[in-house]
């Protein structure tokens, strides 16, 4: 093996029960004198959106927000965004909410001020095909999770549905880190509990698939391991006791440390649900949740001797199978589907599921060569 590899690692967190109270300070701190928050349908009627748009007016901030944003965010939604972006004279965004909202302003502060001729798809994660954009004219962005789990809170790239294909891709820049990520976890105490159930189990999702992946990446791999213990043991207590902080407070820790963690690498459990969210709208953490047990014993042979040192590292008896276990009673106690049909999922259109799933590009991090056989396999063994 040869011990070579690029690494980064997050932004300033400024992490806390009540540190929303900070936002405006933040604000000025990286130059905002007219942010545009950008949030989700749902969240935009909640107490705590009008709590963060106060403290942004009574700073002299403004009150902007956008929320036209779709749970499996597009380039229509983009588009409509940067046009708010430009008509309120904007310069810079808060991405306010769930995954959707945190790579939906991303995409906006990314491609606002790009020269005409530049599609997102432009800037999709292939090989250096970020330098495409001009850096200097992406704007400051600050963001502020209000679920725990996709982690897009100290990542470098945001995913969109090009509404043409249906495929999910994955937009990449350096620059669209946020310069400054407000953690905290009360915003996350009114998450509805499937909601609670889904985010989570993508945090797991994230750990999981980076512990696994067969790239060299010793500091990933040690946040993974620490951030699956903290999904297994904090998990199950928010879905049952949705205000107890602490809780919550490890949680978004297990989120943003499984978003550091897949710089190491994804796997099947994304490529597989990636197309199914693309296609059929369903909750991402969720549908990573309804096939993760069925990617592990595909991936079994490549990796027992791991899952079974994480095993005994998280106090799961019995191996990779006792481990296995752990999974099926977790999805269980929160009310995951059991399979790919109770998500609505058609049978007829695996074909076209697995060709998706293989331009996917986590399929590439996974521990077993995905081909085309042996992933239409695995998806008539989700179904």
């Amino acid at each position: 093996m040869t011990l070579t590899a690029n690494w980064s690692y997050p932004t300033a967190i400024k992490f806390g029960a009540g540190r929303i109270s900070e936002l405006a300070d933040h604000c000025k701190a990286v130059g905002l004198k007219k942010p545009l928050l950008v949030t989700d349908k749902a969240l935009a009627a909640l107490p705590i959106t009008a709590q963060a748009l106060a403290i942004l007016e009574a700073a002299g901030l403004g009150h902007a927000v956008f929320s036209k944003v779709d749970p499996n965010p597009n380039e229509a939604n983009m588009t409509d965004g940067i046009a708010a972006y430009k008509a309120g004279g904007h310069d810079g965004v808060i991405c306010f909410g769930g995954g959707s909202a945190l790579d939906l302003g991303k995409m906006i502060a990314l491609m606002a001020d790009q020269a005409p001729g530049l599609s997102v798809w432009d800037l999709e994660d292939v090989g250096d095909w970020y330098t495409r954009a001009d850096a200097t004219k992406i704007a400051p962005i600050i963001a502020v999770p209000t679920t725990a789990g996709t982690g897009s809170e100290v990542g470098r790239a945001g995913v969109l549905t090009n509404t043409a294909t249906h495929q999910k891709k994955i937009i990449f820049h350096p620059k669209i880190l946020p310069s400054v990520t407000i953690c905290d976890p009360e915003l996350t105490v009114g998450m509805p509990k499937f909601i609670t159930a889904g985010t989570g189990m993508d945090a797991l999702a994230h750990c999981l698939e980076a512990y696994c992946s067969p790239f060299y990446h010793p500091m990933s791999q040690g946040i993974a391991l620490e951030g699956m213990r903290l999904a297994f043991e904090n998990l199950p207590e928010v879905y049952a006791n949705p205000s107890d902080l602490e809780a919550r407070a490890h949680m978004m820790s297990a989120a943003a440390m499984g978003a550091v963690a897949f710089q190491k690498g994804l796997g099947a459990i994304h490529s597989l649900s990636h197309p199914i969210g693309a296609v059929y709208g369903t909750h991402h953490g969720t549908t990573n949740a309804v096939v993760m047990p069925m990617v592990l014993d595909f991936n079994r042979s490549a990796i027992t001797e791991r899952i079974e040192k994480a095993a005994a590292y998280l106090g799961i008896k019995g191996g990779f199978d006792g481990f296995l276990a752990a999974i099926m009673a977790l999805r269980a106690e929160l009310a995951i589907p059991e399979n790919l049909t109770a998500l609505g999922v058609d049978p007829a259109q695996l074909d076209e599921l697995t060709e998706m799933a293989l331009q996917d590009p986590s399929c590439g991090g996974n521990p077993i060569e995905m081909t085309r056989e042996n992933t239409r396999a695995l998806f008539e063994s989700c179904m």
